[in-house]
């Protein structure tokens, strides 16, 4: 409930209210209130500041005001109430059920992990003897087509284009992920700089490529 709402209750001006509150609050009978600034309705400033009472400090705020006015503040608050939906009450089936479910997507999300892992070490020992690798040979070793892997490495904010390069984000950078070859173009003069998978880089993100095709799969599923 706002102190503007307690004014008009209890048919006080809003700054009386205001200066009641922060009184009980310095001498300890209530907790200061979170304030915020509102548009004003009426004349003066545009916006105005209002504190946000809890039920608690509201009837102590009251009392101290104008004690008749109890009862109209019980009336308010009930009011207020009435208006929360109350909360939904699973039964137990609903719970279980839904414990089942979360333990099938576990289930289905390690099976899947699982079946990914020879792959994952199979392009580790692959890119140990090839060095560093261009987003078309990583796309073409992972066996995923360009459109899809884009997608993938801007969802995940592993890399972005700039000039018309894809460029591994700073953080991949660091973590050893990708290294930046710069250079000038013969033909123009024109500097550039390139991003390359390592070979860490490269078996890291056939990990996650494969969790973010297993999840985009599950939200296609959803939606069938």
């Amino acid at each position: 409930m706002s102190s503007r709402e307690i004014a008009d209750l209890v048919e006080k001006r809003h700054d009386n209210v205001l200066r009641t509150i922060e009184s009980l609050a310095q001498r300890r009978a209530i907790a200061l209130p979170q304030s915020e600034e509102v548009p004003n309705d009426g004349p003066g400033p545009k916006t105005i500041r209002q504190y946000r009472v809890g039920k608690r400090d509201s009837y102590v705020i009251v009392a101290q005001l104008s004690p008749e006015f109890t009862a109209r503040l019980v009336d308010r608050w009930q009011e207020l109430e009435a208006r929360t939906p109350a909360p939904v009450e699973l039964s137990r089936m609903q719970i279980l059920e839904m414990a089942m479910e979360s333990e099938r997507e576990r289930e289905e999300l390690a099976a899947q992990v699982a079946a990914a892992a020879p792959a994952v070490e199979f392009v580790g020992r692959y890119v140990e003897s090839t060095g560093l690798m261009t987003f078309r040979q990583v796309a073409k070793l992972l066996k995923v087509k360009e459109p899809e892997f884009r997608q993938f490495l801007k969802e995940e904010k592993v890399m972005y284009v700039l000039g018309g390069e894809w460029t591994a984000h700073a953080q991949h950078i660091e973590a050893g992920r990708f290294q930046v070859r710069a250079g000038t173009a013969q033909a123009n003069g024109h500097a550039y700089s390139t991003s390359k998978f390592t070979p860490k880089g490269v078996q890291w993100v056939a990990g996650e490529l494969a969790k973010w095709q297993l999840a985009q799969r599950q939200k296609e599923g959803s939606h069938a």
